[in-house]
């Protein structure tokens, strides 16, 4: 069953569905509140998972690390801490997601440094990993967040804000969970495979990724079997890539070193310099925009920690019916 399908199931097995009411405060309490940052021995911005200072070829950022805490796992870090209006939501049903990001005052920030021309990027995914979306939301005076949303299936959904505020010098990426109430049809993750096809387009991956080691992941865009030579500018590159770790859904954001302006044409490849940090099964997120639309194909990467080579197949798929990342047409992107 491909994980589209299983996200549609709702209308047809409501004897399955699991209210998750029971489970309410999940997300709260399973979200660590990491501890100070240690920067005495702190590795320097951008060496590891996250940050946006980072050596010439990659921009990779993910948040700000305290005592060896990965981004995207924590709730509140550096003295910041992310704070929904709500966290218990029903599925299929048009709603609003609302939060602050609160300072360390105790205060909602209101002022914050664009990161690739937004001043936040709100990352939504089940905890299966189905259902990606990288959204924009709008921020308030008062410093509530909001944007539209409909969930699309039950379960818990984990929310990430990947943002930098006015005078830090990093990003932070916290994350919570939020329960949805509707059909639980538990996704599997899709096998390791080296191209993703979708709506006439062939995303082709090659690298060799080794746990704890840059490495760089070249992804080559084709078109009805041509290849792509006109992608157009999204948030000031040509490709945006999240990478989030199987089991704890450790985040990476990362970008492309070429920056692209109105006007540029990119592709067909684009290749991001990236570090995963352990040894383990990553689910990535490839955002691009073209003929004025933002796709997203999605792959599977197993990382070791001696690094397998991911290979291109030497024919494309013909793409005619192949599967769309889950939730995609369901709820609109707001990229």
């Amino acid at each position: 069953m491909s994980r589209a399908v299983a996200l549609r199931l709702g209308a047809f097995a409501g004897a399955v569905v699991l209210a998750f009411g029971a489970a309410y405060g999940i997300g709260s309490a399973v979200d660590p509140i990491a501890a100070a940052e240690d920067t005495s021995g702190a590795p320097a911005h951008g060496e590891e998972m996250g940050g946006m200072e980072q050596p010439a070829g990659t921009s990779e950022h993910g948040g700000h690390e305290s005592a060896g805490q990965l981004p995207g796992l924590a709730v509140s870090d550096a003295g910041y801490t992310f704070a929904p209006a709500k966290t218990f939501f029903t599925s299929g049903a048009k709603t609003e997601l609302r939060f602050t990001i609160q300072g360390p005052d105790g205060k909602p920030v209101t002022k914050y440094t664009k990161t690739h021309e937004k001043d936040l990027h709100l990352i939504v995914v089940r905890r299966d990993l189905s259902g990606f979306h990288h959204v924009h939301p709008t921020l308030a005076a008062d410093g509530t967040w909001s944007i539209p949303f409909t969930f699309t299936a039950g379960g818990t959904w984990r929310l990430y804000a990947d943002f930098q505020p006015a005078g830090h010098d990093s990003t932070i990426t916290l994350g919570t969970d939020v329960n949805v109430t509707g059909l639980y049809v538990p996704v599997p993750v899709a096998e390791p495979a080296s191209v993703y096809s979708f709506d006439g387009y062939d995303v082709t991956l090659q690298g060799t990724p080794v746990a704890g080691k840059e490495a760089e992941l070249t992804f080559t865009i084709s078109r009805g079997g041509k290849p792509v030579k006109d992608l157009q500018p999204y948030l000031g590159a040509f490709g945006h890539l999240v990478s989030l770790r199987s089991g704890d859904l450790a985040y990476l954001h990362t970008h492309p070193a070429q920056e692209a302006t109105a006007g540029m044409k990119g592709g067909p490849g684009i290749t991001f310099a990236t570090t995963f940090p352990t040894a383990s099964t990553y689910s990535l997120f490839l955002d691009f925009q073209h003929a004025g639309k933002v796709h997203t194909a999605e792959f599977t990467v197993k990382v070791s920690s001696t690094g397998t080579a991911i290979v291109p197949p030497t024919a494309l798929p013909t793409a005619t019916a192949a599967p769309q990342t889950p939730g995609h047409a369901e709820t609109p992107h707001g990229h």
